[in-house]
């Protein structure tokens, strides 16, 4: 290191003070969170679909446009209830390109989860190869919304309908989207959302299901409270995986600012695109024809051989100051060592190829422009 790299890296020290994370929640003011819990306390209603909850849940249903919706403690509950809830049997093909919860929810029903490639475009499902992966087992399709990129709707609908395939969407990257006008929860059997706190909307913990049917919407209800019907009356087996009223509660809050922190979030996006997009050998995520975005994630794909570095040392020189990107995703859930054997990543090889590719840079509202430019200047400094 010469004495002009001592002097950037000591201008860059200077402004990143703290640690820059790949995300950070959304919260509303602290007084109106205390505000909106205060009547809480009057009526000691903690939980059990209380006020809070279904208030929450209809005013969801209106921001997603979409007909039925439930709420539940967590979006892997949302995945793994509504497949118990469809009654699914055999195999089902999903992408490895993904959070561990859309496989381990296949694999916690007894389902085979059978590994569809992604295309390197979106990330999302490839379309093209489904057909082929189909056999007399197969009972659904799970394909994943990945990074906010939405899959190839209307040609999954065709596959299924084809064959008599389930559609559960992972709409867990989606939050406030829409396609082609119409919300991205509405599309599918089910589409399944997750408010964790990392999300774009975020009620702490917690999680929803948007379907059309309902008589699977009786059935998730049973799931998600243990069949009870009435004090003394339990008609089927279920689960616990209720919405307490204080996430509710902060999902009231947040929602009332979401349409903002996107708007911030937009800013954050174009301004990496304006420092990133030139650089040879960097690729960044663009929106979909027909998508109105949300701005979840910024995947930045590295070419090594344009750029003269992989991906692992632009992270590892992004950690050295501070600033913690993300391999996302990265590994594959196809390579987990909790199905060593199993299965093959070579069979979705563009999969595995982008995993060992892609960082998700630090995106969220607060992020201001001149950290968005350290960023971009760290990364451009590992040009070779």
């Amino acid at each position: 290191m010469n004495s002009n790299d001592k002097n950037y890296t000591g201008m860059i020290d200077k402004f990143v003070t703290g640690k820059i994370l790949v995300t950070r929640s959304s919260m509303p003011a602290y007084e109106e969170y205390c505000e909106e819990i205060k009547d809480i306390w009057d009526t000691r209603w903690l939980t059990n679909m209380g006020p809070k909850h279904k208030k929450f849940q209809e005013e969801l249903k209106s921001y997603l446009g979409v007909e039925m919706i439930d709420l539940l403690t967590n979006g892997h509950m949302a995945l793994e209830l509504t497949m118990q809830a469809l009654g699914l049997t055999g195999e089902v093909i999903t992408t490895p390109f993904t959070f561990a919860s859309t496989t381990h929810a296949i694999v916690r029903n007894g389902l085979t989860p059978v590994f569809c490639d992604i295309n390197p475009d979106d990330f999302t499902i490839d379309v093209t190869k489904l057909e082929s992966l189909i056999t007399d087992k197969t009972s659904a399709i799970v394909p994943v919304h990945v990074y906010g990129n939405v899959c190839n709707i209307e040609e999954i609908q065709r596959i299924a309908d084809k064959y008599g395939l389930k559609v559960i969407y992972d709409a867990a990257h989606t939050f406030g989207e829409s396609y082609k006008g119409q919300g991205i929860g509405s599309f599918g059997d089910v589409s399944c959302f997750s408010f964790h706190a990392t999300k774009v909307f975020n009620t702490i913990e917690g999680g929803a299901v948007c379907f059309k049917d309902k008589a699977f919407g009786d059935k998730i209800y049973d799931l998600k409270n243990f069949g009870i019907h009435g004090p003394e009356i339990v008609e089927s087996v279920g689960a616990n995986a209720k919405m307490n009223e204080f996430c509710a509660a902060m999902g009231l809050c947040n929602l009332r600012h979401v349409d903002e922190e996107i708007a911030k979030r937009r800013a954050v996006v174009e301004r990496y695109h304006e420092r990133l997009d030139n650089i040879d050998g960097i690729r960044l995520n663009k929106v979909g024809k027909d998508v109105k975005p949300n701005y979840a994630y910024l995947p930045a794909v590295f070419d090594a051989e344009k750029f003269g570095c992989d991906r692992d040392e632009v992270f590892d020189e992004l950690a050295g100051h501070n600033i913690f990107a993300r391999k996302y995703f990265y590994p594959l859930t196809n390579t987990f060592e909790c199905f060593a054997g199993k299965y093959d990543p070579a069979e979705t090889p563009v999969a595995l190829d982008i995993s060992k590719r892609v960082l998700t840079l630090p995106l969220y509202a607060d992020l201001t422009a001149e950290q968005v430019d350290i960023i971009c200047d760290i990364i451009i400094s590992c040009k070779k």
